[in-house]
């Protein structure tokens, strides 16, 4: 495959051409117009080939967001769990009414023999996300990744590195960063319409604190069953336990992080509304196992985030319903959150502006109100996606930032342009963590 996605579709398109007219002169037959990119439809030279890594859980989602779309053709499925890739290939088949989706039990194998493949979608457990999206992109794919992208910040500033040095198009699964209720919001503290801001709020549902213990060994699933080595991939080697599974790995440091689980969403849409490109350094101030932390941008802004204890989803105060935000300026307030019929505004004046704004958004971005989309219409014109490496990048500093400060129980001062924290070397050392051979990069 062509390092340049235009061109691979551009040579696609004069071959498939060139042999249609062929076939024309010497066999006049009917060809459906499907095939021929008629009536809506898009001729398969000119769909984006895709495979998929990790295809449980909210994978699953995102294959059936993404399959229905017109111009993608799926071919491939990978999962280190037998029944999980079955069924992702049983889905996919039943999309095209074939049996054509070929099935991989390790990415790597994907990644070498699927010179076809022009992007993949990576929904593994967070501990795979960063190195799965280095190999992918390292193999010419592009690359739509769900969050939290990285668990730490030398596996993120990796992601950033190779996607600029492979010219890759990378979409992490922000997905909010989409959605009307909250571009109105960003835009609205983002265009001044709430005067300066000079707090935000984001919504981080922090699980106070991850085990730092493992579970004992229980015997092993056959390797074609369940591939525990590849499970585990990057991080420390643990015995194999059914615990571990189906999310159960969620609540282990070994394999993910704190703020970030939620984070990742929220800051990156607080950050969105910010003027970003005059901060240096931000503060986080500990205040306790229990309490919200405050950080302070260096250009005056508090960032606030918000402590969600255990499963409730009402912090009142400031919006309703999960992974919100909420922007405050000496003109008003917004907030947005999911469940959300329309945002939370401080005056009812501030709503009537809602399509003004958000169709103002889309014109000045050429932007759909849609993330796999907006990862689709990228891939083809080769612009920075909405949640782009460096804003992935960007917000997973911040959050990882504030699990060190949970973690070391003082207050921090980070540089964000440096990505590092100023006169702290123990806090520094926390930017990273050992991968396990051979799943390292």
């Amino acid at each position: 495959m062509s390092k340049n996605f235009n061109k691979s579709l551009t040579r696609r398109r004069f071959l498939g051409r060139g042999a249609m007219a062929v076939s024309a002169v010497a066999l006049p037959y009917y060809i459906p117009a499907a095939a021929l990119g008629r009536g809506g439809a898009v001729a398969p030279s000119e769909r984006i080939v895709m495979g998929g890594i990790g295809l449980g859980g909210r994978g699953s989602y995102d294959l059936s967001v993404l399959l229905p779309q017109p111009d993608v053709q799926w071919v491939a499925v990978c999962d280190v769990r037998k029944g999980t890739r079955v069924a992702a290939k049983n889905l996919v088949d039943s999309q095209y009414g074939n049996k054509d989706c070929a099935v991989y039990g390790d990415m790597r194998q994907l990644l070498a023999e699927r010179t076809d493949v022009d992007a993949v979608l990576i929904a593994t457990g967070d501990r795979w996300h960063a190195l799965a999206s280095v190999l992918a992109m390292r193999a010419g794919k592009d690359v739509y990744c769900e969050k939290p992208a990285c668990l730490t910040m030398a596996q993120g500033q990796m992601v950033v590195e190779t996607a600029r040095r492979y010219a890759r198009v990378y979409q992490t699964g922000a997905q909010r960063l989409s959605e009307p209720n909250h571009v109105f919001a960003i835009e609205m503290a983002r265009s001044g319409r709430l005067g300066p801001v000079h707090t935000v709020y984001a919504d981080c549902r922090w699980r106070d604190g991850l085990r730092q213990d493992w579970l004992p060994a229980e015997p092993e699933p056959p390797q074609d069953e369940l591939d525990w080595d590849l499970f585990l991939g990057p991080c420390p080697w643990r015995p194999y336990n059914a615990g571990y599974l189906n999310s159960g790995w969620y609540h282990f440091h070994d394999f993910a992080t704190d703020v970030a689980m939620w984070g990742a969403h929220t800051v990156a849409q607080a950050l969105a509304g910010l003027d970003m490109t005059n901060v240096s350094s931000i503060e986080f101030e500990y205040a306790g196992p229990d309490a919200t932390m405050l950080t302070r941008l260096s250009n005056g802004v508090k960032l606030v985030l918000f402590r969600v204890a255990g499963s409730v989803w009402e912090p009142s105060n400031y919006w309703h319903g999960a992974c919100g935000e909420r922007f405050e300026g000496p003109d008003g307030w917004v907030a947005a959150a999911d469940g959300y019929t329309k945002p939370d505004v401080s005056a009812p004046a501030l709503l009537q502006e809602f399509r003004n704004v958000v169709s103002a958004y889309t014109t000045r971005t050429q932007r759909p109100l849609n993330h796999v989309r907006d990862f689709l219409d990228c891939i083809r014109s080769r612009r920075p996606t909405v949640a782009n490496p460096d804003v992935m990048y960007r917000s997973m500093c911040i959050c990882l930032a504030a699990d060190i400060c949970e973690q070391l129980k003082r207050n921090l001062k980070f540089d964000l342009r440096k990505a590092e924290f100023m006169g702290d070397e123990p806090a520094n050392r926390l930017r990273a963590r050992a991968m396990r051979a051979p799943y390292m990069v």
